[in-house]
């Protein structure tokens, strides 16, 4: 870990610079910066960018610029700058993707759930856009079905853990047997058998839709982006020299 090195410095002041400005500003900075569900009409396609500057709160963005000092440093070190940034926003890139992605798969297997009943689809997004839903829905499908379609359709992503989780997959290919701790597991455990096992908890959640307030396929998403560069540029022996 050591010292800031020169490009994990610039992301985390303009990281703070965002979460500063979003908190003197609020609803109308996330409302522009954060990512939205492309129906949504709150989308822009910059958002795909600037969701990665965006947090929820001070523990949010106090774990994602832990974790981007802590995993980053040694990888700056190792490529140089120009390196340690494509990667970084190509895993934030691959997060905000899947995560879209995902959303549409949720969205649309509520939607067509109440469409095959009858239900008018421009009456649904009428009243989804409008920021309400309809009790009778409930009746016609399952309730998870239809909260899943609500909230890929309305709620916005933000924070910079998906391209975090990149970095964290990086981390492990260079350093897989570096020792790392668990917040609730306060036993050293080697990187190589770490990263997989949170990857695999997003998976599961991911996977189940369960609600727990985090975006589990951004996660993913940075991590699949992660793995796919750092195969290719083993294999492929991209080394610092190219990036320079």
């Amino acid at each position: 870990m050591g010292r800031l090195t020169e490009a994990i410095k610039h992301l985390i002041i303009i990281n703070v610079i965002f979460f500063i400005a979003s908190q003197l500003y609020g609803e109308q900075l996330y409302q522009w910066l954060a990512l939205y569900f492309p129906k949504n009409e709150n989308f822009e396609l910059w958002q795909i960018i600037t969701h990665m500057f965006m947090h929820g709160g001070l523990m949010h963005i106090a774990f994602n610029m832990y974790g981007l000092w802590a995993f980053g440093s040694p990888l700056e070190r190792a490529w140089g700058k120009n390196k340690f940034l494509f990667f970084y926003f190509s895993a934030g890139l691959g997060s905000a993707l899947l995560h879209i992605g995902a959303n549409y798969y949720f969205f649309n297997d509520g939607l067509n759930a109440l469409v095959e009943a009858g239900v008018s689809k421009s009456q649904i997004l009428d009243t989804i856009s409008s920021g309400r839903y309809s009790p009778d829905w409930y009746a016609i499908t399952s309730q998870s079905s239809v909260d899943s379609m609500i909230s890929a359709f309305s709620t916005p992503a933000v924070g910079a853990s998906g391209a975090v989780y990149g970095v964290l997959v990086a981390f492990a290919f260079m350093f897989p047997n570096a020792e790392l701790m668990m917040i609730f597991l306060p036993v050293p455990i080697k990187a190589k058998y770490f990263v997989p096992v949170i990857i695999l908890g997003d998976l599961f959640f991911g996977i189940t839709n369960t609600n727990t307030g985090i975006a589990h396929f951004a996660h993913i998403g940075g991590a699949l982006i992660g793995f796919i560069m750092m195969w290719y540029w083993k294999k492929n022996q991209f080394n610092k020299n190219r990036w320079n």
